[in-house]
C-alpha cells in the first residue's frame, strides 16, 4: 500500500506541472524560448543521469543475464521510437512552435495522454523496485515534463485555444499518468521489473533524439552553450546526489 501511495503522490505532482503554462503567458516569447532551452538542458541531464546512474545498474542487479538487460534497454529505445512515429508525438519546446496541419493540437493531446499513461506505469514499476529508484525516476520525468508542458501549452494557445481551455486540456492529459499507476497495481503486473531497463532505454531515446537536437537546432552564443552544458551537468549531479540516500 505504501508503494501505491508514493506512486499516486508522484503522478499527482507531475499532473499539476501541466498548469505551469499560466506563469509563462505574460513572458516575452523570445525570452521564454531561451529560458526553455535551459529547462531542456536540465531535463537532458536528469534523464541521462537517471538512466545511467540508477535504472541501468539496478537492472543488471535484477537480471541474471547481462544480455537480457541490454536487450531490454534497446527494446525501450525502439518502443519510444515506434510510438513517436505512430502517434506523431510532437515534443516541441518553443511557445511559437507549430505545424501546418490544423489537427496538430488534437494529435498533440492524444500523444501526450498516451505518453503520460506510460510515465505512470514506469513510475509505479520504479517504486516497486525501491523508494530511491521511484524518486529518481519521478524527478527525471518531472524534469522532462516541465519544458514539454510549456511547449504543449504554447501549441494549444497557438491553435486558438483559450488560456482556460488550454490549461484544462493539458491537465486532463497529464492525469493519464494516474491511470498508468492504477493499471499496474490493479492488474498486479508481474513484468514490472522488465519496465526498469525499458524505461532507461526510453529516457536515453528522449534525451538523445528529442531534446539534444532541440539544443542544436537553435543558433546560440558560446555563453548560452556553456550555460546549457552546465544545466546538463546539474541534472546529472542531481541524480548522482540521490545515490547518497541509499
Amino acid at each position: 500500500m505504501t508503494t501505491l501511495f508514493y506512486s499516486i503522490l508522484a503522478t499527482l505532482l507531475i499532473s499539476f506541472i501541466s498548469l505551469l503554462g499560466i506563469f509563462f503567458v505574460f513572458i516575452n516569447p523570445k525570452s521564454l524560448n531561451k529560458l526553455t532551452l535551459f529547462f531542456v538542458s536540465f531535463a537532458i541531464g536528469g534523464l541521462l543521469g537517471d538512466a545511467f546512474i540508477h535504472l541501468i545498474p539496478q537492472s543488471f542487479n535484477y537480471f541474471d543475464s547481462s544480455i537480457t538487460t541490454s536487450f531490454l534497454i534497446l527494446v525501450g529505445f525502439l518502443i519510444f521510437f515506434i510510438l513517436e512515429k505512430i502517434l506523431l508525438w510532437h515534443h516541441c519546446h518553443e511557445v511559437d512552435c507549430h505545424q501546418s496541419t490544423k489537427h496538430v493540437a488534437t494529435l498533440n493531446l492524444v500523444g501526450d495522454s498516451v505518453h503520460n499513461f506510460i510515465d505512470g506505469t514506469l513510475i509505479a514499476a520504479s517504486f516497486q523496485v525501491n523508494l530511491l529508484v521511484g524518486i529518481s525516476t519521478t524527478l527525471a520525468v518531472i524534469l522532462h515534463e516541465i519544458p514539454q508542458e510549456i511547449g504543449d501549452f504554447g501549441i494549444l494557445i497557438h491553435h486558438n485555444f483559450t488560456i482556460k481551455k488550454a490549461l484544462l486540456y493539458n491537465f486532463l492529459s497529464a492525469f493519464f499518468s494516474l491511470f498508468g499507476v492504477l493499471f499496474v497495481f490493479i492488474f498486479n503486473l508481474s513484468f514490472s521489473l522488465y519496465l526498469i531497463p525499458i524505461t532507461a532505454g526510453g529516457f536515453i531515446y528522449l534525451a538523445a533524439t528529442d531534446l539534444i537536437p532541440e539544443l542544436h537546432r537553435h543558433d546560440t552564443k558560446i555563453k548560452d552553450s556553456l550555460i546549457q552544458l552546465i544545466c546538463i551537468l546539474l541534472g546529472i549531479s542531481l541524480m548522482f546526489s540521490l545515490t547518497f540516500l541509499e
